[in-house]
């Protein structure tokens, strides 16, 4: 056969297949249904799935609810902007507000503390990415994420935007300081 010419039988399903295209299609099939179960397996068992809940709001609100936060909770400002950092006690509500580009406040909180961690858009569409943990949510203005964590390691940790929000999204960059 030739991939220039057509088969001679055009019949091609009733062709005998060979003995090591049935072992690939064999170890094909196990290999799909080992993945297929541990799909449920690790959503149920693998404690990486965020506890999360959403809920509609609306900017205005949720605006007020976050500086209330801030107002309440501050120890200090940062950046050139003046970014207030906050340091609320542990098992409070604390909001992140994603914005044309930038992330307010700056979150200060306590090792091996939980917390609510309220997440909104003002905007456009962003992305929350925690790093080195791999958190990753897409936020969305009028929707209102709720977070909960709970910080195991002390550091400075790095919320990015990894949605492409427009021309300064390279900007929208912060910090979370886990004391």
């Amino acid at each position: 056969m030739s991939a220039i010419q057509p088969p001679a039988q055009r019949v091609w399903w009733k062709q005998p297949v060979h003995k090591e295209e049935i072992l690939w299609i064999v170890i094909a099939f196990a290999w799909c249904l080992v993945m297929f179960f541990m799909m449920p397996y690790w959503h149920v068992y693998g404690k990486q799935n965020l506890s999360s809940e959403t809920y509609r709001v609306t900017p205005a609100l949720f605006q007020k609810a976050a500086e209330e936060m801030v107002a309440k909770y501050t120890v200090r400002t940062e950046t050139d902007e003046k970014i207030p950092v906050v340091h609320p006690p542990a098992g409070a509500d604390i909001y992140l507000i994603a914005r044309l580009w930038a992330w307010w406040p700056i979150l200060e909180l306590e090792q091996g503390k939980t917390y609510r961690l309220h997440v909104t858009a003002m905007d456009y569409q962003h992305g929350f990415s925690l790093q080195p943990e791999n958190i990753n949510v897409q936020v969305l203005p009028g929707y209102e994420h709720v977070i909960t964590v709970t910080p195991n390691r002390a550091g400075t940790y790095s919320i990015l935007c990894n949605e492409f929000c427009g021309i300064g999204h390279h900007k929208m960059v912060s910090k979370l300081y886990v004391k």
